[in-house]
């Protein structure tokens, strides 16, 4: 069967506080790998690694990579199916713009779309566009059995872990397929069919960019049921780990393949049992491979003590984020975090002496937090700021669909699935906090904005103050053009999107028309 992937343009946020990039599609690419290791011709449309630098406003934010019409444009009239993937809900109108422009140039074709989104909100998305299947959760299996029912004309009612049209039309969800156990027999992602260059020569990472950057997938799933987590939606709450060999074994295949040296983890929680993080950093070290690798995404702190550290770093790990959320262990207990503040200070203490990058990820404005709570963050962050953490990162509460802390807000009354809602995240880093995107009862958006200073300029007054070599080493790296903490990755990214505005300006200039959304309210 001949089937086309297709990587979405997407949004950035212009004036959000934050060093987030759009990266390397590893989901899709893991779904390219099985379909063609099935004996499917797989190719993909990848509107971001296409067109990297090219972007143009959208109302207040931007869309970066190929048009839709040049993504639809590039399909090939003889492909049998069509694949279109979203993680993120905030760029559903771009996908949704896709999909009918998809149906109307190919009206015979189906369509199939997976992903966090379709995942979390399949009712909305089916009702919205012309979507033929949609595969939930874990995709590799669900996508083998439904590609392969769609070749021989199977009956697609016996395939779990798929939502469909039947033939009155009416939308059908299969039940949930079970997890895959031995991740170790997937198939490492085919990024032979993206332009890896491009979107590291464009700094289109997860994380830091220590260098030539692919990401890797060690770990599935995360056992912990965070109330404003996807996972237990997405993943459930059963955590795989691939073999420690296994995951080596790819990096170095990368490092040969491509040259690549920075390896970003996207696991959610990679960082859970000192048995296999033991291995891994012997198996790395024990191949005398030279490399660099992170933990972008929050990772638990409980076994990271000075022997993990020092072996964390020994392997070429330079950076890792830990996720308190909080200063408040009352909001922690509301969110389920299970986290108390001596795992996470031990945690800290053994990293910094160790040398490791340590950044720290905040949630504001939980719809439980109080004045009290915000005091509490307060001390917090400067008693990690004066312990050596290089950075902390401060976003606005924002419920993402299908999580408890959302059913519970549902059920108040609080959030409707409207564009407006879904496109909430790309906005919890904004400069200010706006009443209409603000789900704490108990404090205005105002006094949540004067928080988030408060609260970030405690740490880095105090970063600085203890540590003054910190300012001098910002400084010459942001010079160099090279990245070693978040706060650099940020005034990186800065720079990048300040390039990005004179180039669609310059390019509107020459034009002579007005970029798209241009002035428009979004």
């Amino acid at each position: 069967m001949k089937i086309q992937l297709v990587h979405p343009p997407v949004y950035i946020n212009d004036s959000g506080l934050t060093a987030l990039r759009p990266s390397l599609p590893l989901g899709l690419a893991y779904i390219a790998s099985v379909l063609r290791n099935e004996g499917h011709q797989v190719s993909v449309v990848d509107a971001l690694g296409e067109a990297p630098d090219r972007s143009e406003p959208d109302g207040d934010i931007w869309r970066i990579g190929l048009s839709t019409d040049e993504v639809v444009e590039r399909i090939d009239a003889d492909t049998d199916a069509i694949g279109v993937t979203l993680m993120w809900s905030y760029a559903w109108p771009i996908v949704r713009e896709l999909l009918h422009k998809l149906r109307a140039r190919f009206p015979g074709k189906p369509i199939v779309c997976g992903g966090e989104h379709f995942t979390a909100v399949a009712d909305v998305s089916m009702a919205q566009a012309p979507i033929d299947y949609i595969v939930t959760g874990e995709g590799e299996e669900t996508a083998i059995s439904l590609f392969r029912a769609l070749e021989i004309g199977l009956d697609v009612a016996v395939i779990p872990g798929i939502v469909y049209r039947n033939a009155a039309g009416e939308v059908v969800k299969n039940a949930r397929r079970d997890r895959i156990r031995n991740i170790d027999e997937i198939p490492w992602p085919a990024w032979d069919l993206f332009d890896v260059r491009a979107y590291d020569e464009n700094k289109l990472v997860t994380g830091i960019h220590y260098g030539l950057t692919v990401p890797i997938l060690a770990t599935r799933g995360c056992p912990y049921q965070c109330t404003y987590c996807s996972s237990p939606g997405m993943w459930t709450t059963r955590w795989y780990a691939r073999a420690p060999e296994d995951v080596v074994d790819e990096i170095q295949k990368y490092v040969e393949t491509y040259g690549a040296t920075n390896f970003p983890f996207q696991d959610l929680t990679a960082i859970l049992k000192r048995d296999w993080v033991v291995k891994f950093c012997s198996e790395i070290l024990g191949r005398g491979l030279e490399i660099t690798w992170q933990l972008p995404a929050g990772t638990r702190s409980e076994i990271i003590d000075d022997e993990v550290a020092s072996l964390l770093v020994k392997s070429g790990c330079r950076s890792l984020n830990l996720a308190p959320e909080s200063g408040s262990e009352r909001t922690r207990k509301h969110m389920k975090k299970m986290l108390t503040d001596e795992k996470l200070f031990r945690a800290a203490r053994a990293a910094v002496r160790n040398g490791l990058n340590v950044g720290i990820f905040l949630v504001l404005g939980y719809p439980t937090d109080e004045p009290v709570d915000m005091k509490a963050t307060v001390r917090m962050v400067r008693k990690l700021a004066r312990v050596g953490v290089d950075d902390v990162s401060a976003g606005f509460f924002f419920p993402l669909p299908n999580t408890e802390i959302y059913r519970e807000l549902e059920k108040d009354g609080r959030v409707h699935l409207d564009d407006a809602f879904l496109k909430l995240p790309i906005y919890v880093h904004n400069k200010y906090m706006s009443d209409d995107r603000n789900y704490n009862p108990n404090m205005s958006a105002r006094q949540m904005t004067r928080w988030k200073y408060w609260i970030v300029a405690n740490f880095y007054l105090n970063s600085f103050l203890f540590h003054p070599g910190k300012v001098f080493r910002i400084l010459w790296n942001f010079v160099r053009g090279r990245e070693t903490s978040k706060m650099e990755s940020f005034l990186q990214e800065t720079l990048r999107k300040t390039s990005m505005r004179r180039k669609s300006a310059r390019q509107a200039r020459e034009a002579g028309k007005q970029p798209i959304g241009a002035g428009a309210a979004t």
